[in-house]
């Protein structure tokens, strides 16, 4: 298996992670998409949405992160997407609220409009409008996360046991760091991203590339939550 991959990218990470949590062997492939790599006709003839990670088994290709930790996980067997019914369901859904709902709002609202000159808005006016909206939103999604999925004392999203849904919500949460937001108002959301970090892997994925990202942007004036 090859994934061709970035090791600063938000969908990258949680896949990376896997990988190497579960030894899963597979080859890794950079696309150097700070160059504009993934836009070359090459990796576009392979994957037309010019967009990382994907996955390559033999001549099966499989893009989105969501779908590759899923396929993973069921090719290995792991126990971090359970097989009883409801028990994936809760995991399902838990990857969808992260996808289509909090990620939304937290990256593309509020982190990734004041990092990345391709996501500013056209005008002032408009990109005030649209961070300021960004962070409200946020809050309401980090009291959900906080009070609703991680309320009564549990380690992960769906109980005491990781699943692919940590892997995925915690590389989402973990763009926060770039521009510096302060969780403390969300001591379950703390705890959670705690126990996460603390899996054999987290470090060597994000140490250099993303932390070194989140290190290059202190000190300067961000909107956050």
């Amino acid at each position: 298996m090859k994934l061709y991959t970035h090791p600063v990218s938000t969908a990258c990470r949680p896949v990376m992670q896997f990988i190497a949590d579960n030894n899963i062997a597979c080859d890794m492939e950079v696309v150097d998409i700070l160059k504009g790599a993934h836009y070359g006709p090459e990796y576009s003839a392979k994957n037309p949405n010019r967009l990382v990670p994907m996955l390559e088994d033999g001549d099966f290709r499989l893009t989105e992160s969501a779908a590759i930790l899923r396929y993973l996980a069921e090719k290995v067997n792991s126990p971090a997407y359970p097989k009883d019914l409801k028990q994936r369901a809760r995991v399902n859904e838990a990857m969808d609220w992260f996808n289509s709902n909090f990620y939304k709002d937290w990256g593309y609202g509020l982190v990734y409009p004041q990092l990345f000159p391709h996501h500013k808005r056209p005008d002032e006016k408009a990109h005030a409008g649209t961070i300021s909206w960004a962070q409200d939103r946020c809050k309401v999604w980090l009291q959900v996360l906080n009070d609703h999925w991680l309320a009564g004392g549990k380690k992960y999203l769906c109980g005491d046991q990781i699943t692919i849904a940590d892997y995925l919500g915690s590389a989402i949460m973990s763009i926060g760091e770039l521009i510096h937001c302060d969780l403390a108002k969300y001591p379950n959301v703390q705890k959670w991203l705690a126990n996460v970090k603390k899996q054999p892997n987290y470090e060597k994925v994000n140490d250099a590339a993303f932390n070194g990202f989140a290190a290059s942007t202190k000190g300067k004036a961000w909107q956050t939550v």
